[in-house]
């Protein structure tokens, strides 16, 4: 057999010594505390040493009115006395009005008085007289409860159950909760093991001072047990979509690339007009788009870049584009939205610095008026970043793609053309993943001269971005988007930390 813990042997050796009992009794006897108690209980149990029975125990608790009652005396008891100073035979109205209470609570103090035979009436007289004013079992029970608030239902007597009975009818005099009750005693094997048992001074770690010393000779050190069975803990963790993005954080930033963020809610000249899309495309539709009521944007951008956005869609301006062909109107771009993509930062982070070169990447969120389901969702996570260089060209952009998909453990990757409104030329990545096949990512490509000239930027711009929810999805093997977000307590508990 095992050696047992010192908690173990203390209970055992108390319980052999004091006999069993109530857990907080056994608790007591045994100076521990409860949660030492509970602990050796469990450990003995597992040992067939100690047998444990749980049974349930009615508490009766005083309330408001029983406490009131004890202080001022049940209501008959109250009526009584009032029609002692009064006199022993008085007119009904004249103790109504004396007993100075509420109509209900008279009415209720004359028929316990009169139903125990210490008040009799006169209907021709309307008269009422004492016959007797004896202790009832009901104020023999309250007495009871002077030193205590409360006691178990099983500690009254035959006749104390019959008066609680009665009490408790009566609202707000007392109240009637069960509890569990744990009883504790030795098993045959529990006593035989407490005769060869003896209390011995352990210790649970070795200090600098006991090997100094040498008094760690003197003492014993605890065993510890390595296979008993753990409590499960969910200790606190970070959303596995905020540990995903921290990840993708990492690997942008392990590739030299420095991270930007901006505003949620953005005028539709940073959202839309700034890339080049027109003021009549379907994106910028409610339908698509959510947009803030009311409010439009005070101060947009300077006023040469607000001249140069316009005539770049009207007639293509510097840009070597013919543009749009159509009127511009600067108070549609003042209009508010939640930002549909987080280009909108990255633009006008080109737009603020002209700088020549750049590494800058965002992971934040993006709004859509989307139609909720199992693959689509109105708020969600953009990936998005930008190289600027002179001499950046697509192949640059393809090699900084695939090492980053390397870095999260995507290996294979494939490019083809495509059209995206404001790059040119344009690709689509799709990545492989283990149990999902190929998958579409981030749509990636150059700037076009549209979008960057009238910010001021002349050197190219290699500029992706894709959905952050799609990636975390494939990790953790969920095929509704919606699960990432419901904050299903058992399933946060259950997804790993090492994605």
């Amino acid at each position: 057999m095992k050696p047992l813990h010192s908690l173990e042997r203390k209970l055992v050796l108390s319980l052999a010594k004091n006999g069993e009992g109530l857990l907080e009794d056994v608790a007591i006897k045994a100076d521990m505390t409860l949660d030492q108690a509970r602990r050796a209980i469990e450990w003995l149990r597992s040992k067939n040493m100690v047998e444990v029975k749980t049974t349930t125990r009615y508490i009766i608790e005083i309330a408001e009115e029983g406490k009131r009652a004890i202080e001022h005396g049940l209501p008959e008891r109250r009526l009584v006395e009032v029609l002692k100073k009064l006199g022993k035979e008085v007119k009904l109205d004249e103790l109504s009005k004396a007993f100075d209470s509420t109509p209900q609570e008279f009415s209720a103090a004359f028929g316990h008085a009169r139903a125990r035979g210490w008040i009799d009436t006169d209907n021709g007289k309307k008269t009422v007289k004492l016959t007797s004013d004896k202790i009832s079992s009901e104020e023999s029970l309250l007495r009871m409860f002077v030193a205590k608030k409360k006691l178990f239902l099983d500690e009254f007597k035959e006749e104390k159950r019959a008066a609680l009975s009665e009490l408790i009818k009566r609202p707000g005099y007392f109240t009637k909760r069960p509890v569990k009750t744990i009883f504790i005693m030795l098993t045959d094997l529990g006593r035989e093991t407490a005769e060869t048992v003896k209390e011995v001074k352990e210790i649970d770690n070795l200090t600098p001072e006991l090997i100094i010393s040498g008094r760690w000779r003197e003492l014993k050190l605890r065993p510890f047990d390595v296979e008993a069975v753990a409590p499960t803990s969910y200790p606190g963790k970070k959303h596995p979509v905020q540990r995903f993005i921290d990840e993708v954080k990492e690997a942008f930033i392990s590739l030299g690339f420095e991270e930007i963020v901006g505003p949620i809610i953005q005028p539709a000249f940073w959202n839309f007009d700034a890339l080049f899309v027109p003021q009549d495309h379907p994106a910028r539709d409610m339908q698509d788009t959510f947009y803030i009521p009311n409010i439009k944007d005070t101060k947009t951008s300077s006023l040469d870049l607000i001249e140069n956005v316009s005539r770049t869609h009207t007639d293509g301006g510097d840009t070597g584009s013919k543009g749009w062909g159509y009127d511009w109107k600067l108070d549609e771009s003042k209009r508010l939205v939640l930002r549909t993509h987080t280009t909108a930062v990255t633009v006008k982070y080109l737009a603020d610095t002209r700088a020549s070169e750049a590494k800058v990447f965002s992971v934040d969120k993006v709004f859509r008026n989307e139609k909720l389901d199992t693959k689509h969702l109105a708020e969600l996570h953009q990936i998005e970043g930008i190289v600027m260089g002179r001499k950046v060209t697509l192949r640059d952009l393809m090699g900084v793609l695939s090492e980053f998909y390397k870095i999260l453990g995507l290996k294979k990757v494939k490019f083809w053309p495509t059209y995206f409104p404001y790059t040119e030329p344009s690709l689509q990545s799709i990545v492989y993943v283990e149990d999902f096949g190929w998958m579409e990512l981030c749509g990636m490509g150059i700037f076009r001269p549209e979008v960057t000239l009238p910010l001021g930027v002349k050197n190219p711009v290699l500029a992706w971005g894709g959905g952050l929810e799609r990636l975390i999805m494939t990790r953790l093997h969920i095929e509704d988007i919606r699960e990432l977000y419901e904050n299903n307590l058992g399933w946060l508990r259950k997804v790993p930390l090492c994605l």
